[in-house]
């Protein structure tokens, strides 16, 4: 049936494009014009809310990780939760995400105005949004199953995440130190309801701002601004 009405819709396109990737014909396709649409491009649907992928991102967001989670507590059965923690950092970074995404080739289906700015997220970003749509359109067990059997099975080489030493925020601080010089995160802002809060870090180096980042904790969000920082003032072997 999906076959059939993907060969007659005016987004069959979109519809192929899925099916390559990612091996199934999607169910309600407007959700993946949704999670592929960038706030750069996306229409005002009422008061200060726009069609855009973010609140798709947000609930992939929260859907992958109890993926991953689950995953790796059943692939390290003997593992403590440091480690799992840590892998699981490494698997969800937005670095890590950005590179998976244009791996598979989801970047090439991202709908944004690249006019004024480069959004260095967007990738990984469109990535949490698929994976949002997927679970809505498809349920948990489904989604489950593309990211397990589509995505890490064929796209992540776990021996090499476990090799990777992506700490950025302890990094950063080893190096201050080494370098007699001060580090603050400063939590300048955080944004939503009691329930779900968004929180800004900046990363000061002797008072002077090197890295943004955000995340729905402040441990999240300082990773974030420590990666960017770490991409903006040194070479990969430059905090060694």
């Amino acid at each position: 049936m999906n076959f059939l009405v993907a060969q007659l819709s005016p987004q069959r396109a979109l519809y192929r494009s899925i099916r390559n990737l990612l091996g199934f014909w999607p169910g309600n396709i407007r959700l993946y014009e949704q999670a592929f649409r960038h706030r750069s491009v996306a229409r005002e649907i009422r008061a200060g809310v726009k069609d855009s992928n973010e609140r798709l991102e947000f609930l992939g967001d929260a859907v992958l990780g109890a993926v991953i989670a689950n995953f790796l507590f059943r692939k390290f059965p003997y593992k403590d939760e440091g480690f799992l923690t840590e892998l699981r950092s490494r698997m969800v970074s937005r670095t890590y995400l950005n590179k998976l995404a244009q791996k598979i080739g989801i970047d090439k289906l991202i709908q944004y105005d690249d006019s004024n700015r480069l959004y260095k997220s967007i990738c990984g970003d469109t990535f949490e949004a698929l994976i949002g749509a997927i679970y809505l359109d498809k349920g948990f067990r489904f989604t489950e199953k593309i990211i397990l059997q589509r995505i890490i099975r064929f796209h992540v080489d776990m021996d090499e995440l476990e090799s990777q030493d992506l700490n950025f925020k302890s990094k950063l601080i080893n190096w201050a130190q080494r370098q007699r010089k001060s580090i603050v995160f400063d939590a300048r802002e955080e944004t939503g309801n009691d329930r779900q809060k968004l929180y800004y870090v900046t990363v000061l180096i002797d008072n002077e701002a090197k890295g943004e980042g955000a995340g729905f904790s402040k441990k999240t969000a300082e990773q974030a601004a420590s990666e960017n920082a770490c991409a903006l003032m040194f070479s990969d072997n430059a905090l060694a």
